[in-house]
C-alpha cells in the first residue's frame, strides 16, 4: 500500500538510525548541534561537530555510525523523488548534488546553522497538518526553502562548482544511468558515451572535472554495490551472479571482485558466514 506524504517525511534526533531501511528512498538532512560523531559513507569516513550539516542522498551506503556521549543532532528525512522536483531551477543543483555525494558535509557559520535549524523546525511543526487543503504544496514550499538554504551554504565554500549547461546536462544524464542500475551489465565508458552521444574522452573529462573522480570509479563503485547485494543472497551461485551481470567468465568476475571489493566472491561469502 502506498504511503501518504506525511508518513514519508520524518523528523528525528536519533543519529544511529540515519541508515534505517525506512530512509532508503529518502535524503537525510542533518545538523550536529553538540558533541562529535562520524559515519562511513561511500567508502569514506566523515566527521561531524557542532554546526556541521550532512546531506546524505543514499542512506543505504551509511555504515559505522559513531558518536560521543555529548553528541546531539536533528534531521529531516524526505522522499528523494519529491525533493527532486523542488531543486533550484539552475545548473548548480546538478553539480551540487554530485559534489555532496562525494562529500556530504557542509561546514556552516553560526547564523547559517540557526537558519537551518529554523528550516527544520518549520517542517517538523507542519508535518502533521494533514488537514491542510494544500498539504503537499505546503510541505513542498517548506522543504524547498531548506533546499535553497543548503545550496546557498554549499555554494559559499564551492565557488567553482558551477559549469556550463551542457556539462550539467551530461553529468545529470550519466548519473541517471548509474542510478538506473546500468552498471549491472555495462561497465565500459564507451557504452555511456554512446548513450549520451558524446565521445568517451569528452565524457571522461567532464565527469572527472565535475566530481574530481574518474568515470570508471563511479561505474565500478555502483557495480560493486550490486555485486555485494547479490553475494549476500546465498540462493544465487557465483556462476549465476557472473552470468546475470554479464561477465564473460567466472574467473574474470572473481578478478573484478578482488580488485573492486577487496576479496573474491568466495572469500566474501566465507567472511559473511563467519560474521
Amino acid at each position: 500500500m502506498a504511503k501518504h506524504l506525511h508518513e514519508l517525511i520524518v523528523f528525528s534526533e536519533e543519529f544511529s538510525l540515519i541508515n534505517s531501511p525506512a530512509f532508503y528512498d529518502c535524503v537525510v538532512h542533518l545538523i550536529c548541534t553538540e558533541g562529535t560523531g562520524s559515519f562511513r559513507y561511500n567508502d569514506k569516513v566523515f566527521s561531524l561537530s557542532k554546526n556541521d550539516i550532512a546531506v546524505i542522498s543514499r542512506p543505504r551506503l551509511v555504515t559505522e555510525i559513531l558518536a560521543d556521549e555529548h553528541f546531539r543532532c536533528e534531521y529531516i528525512a524526505a522522499p528523494d523523488k519529491f525533493l527532486h522536483n523542488l531543486l533550484p531551477a539552475n545548473n548548480y543543483a546538478i553539480q551540487g548534488c554530485v559534489s555532496l555525494f562525494d562529500n556530504p558535509i557542509i561546514k556552516v557559520s553560526e547564523p547559517d546553522a540557526e537558519n537551518f535549524l529554523t528550516d527544520l523546525c518549520n517542517i517538523r511543526n507542519r508535518i502533521d497538518n494533514t488537514d491542510h487543503h494544500f498539504y503537499k504544496e505546503l510541505m513542498g514550499s517548506l522543504l524547498q526553502t531548506m533546499v535553497y538554504d543548503l545550496f546557498d551554504f554549499h555554494a559559499k565554500t564551492n565557488d567553482n562548482i558551477l559549469t556550463t549547461d551542457r556539462v550539467g546536462y551530461i553529468t545529470a544524464q550519466f548519473f541517471s544511468l548509474i542510478e538506473a542500475g546500468r552498471p549491472k551489465t555495462q561497465r565500459e565508458v564507451s557504452h555511456y558515451a554512446k548513450e549520451l552521444h558524446v565521445t568517451p574522452k569528452y565524457l571522461s573529462d567532464t565527469i572527472k572535472r565535475v566530481t574530481g573522480h574518474s568515470i570508471s570509479s563511479h561505474i565500478n563503485t555502483a557495480a560493486s554495490s550490486i555485486i555485494i547485494e547479490y553475494l549476500k543472497d546465498n540462493r544465487l551461485s557465483i556462476t549465476q551472479i557472473a552470468d546475470e551481470m554479464n561477465f564473460t567468465s567466472v574467473s574474470y568476475f572473481s578478478r573484478y571482485c578482488t580488485k573492486h571489493i577487496g576479496m573474491s566472491p568466495a572469500q566474501f561469502r566465507l567472511a559473511g558466514a563467519k560474521s
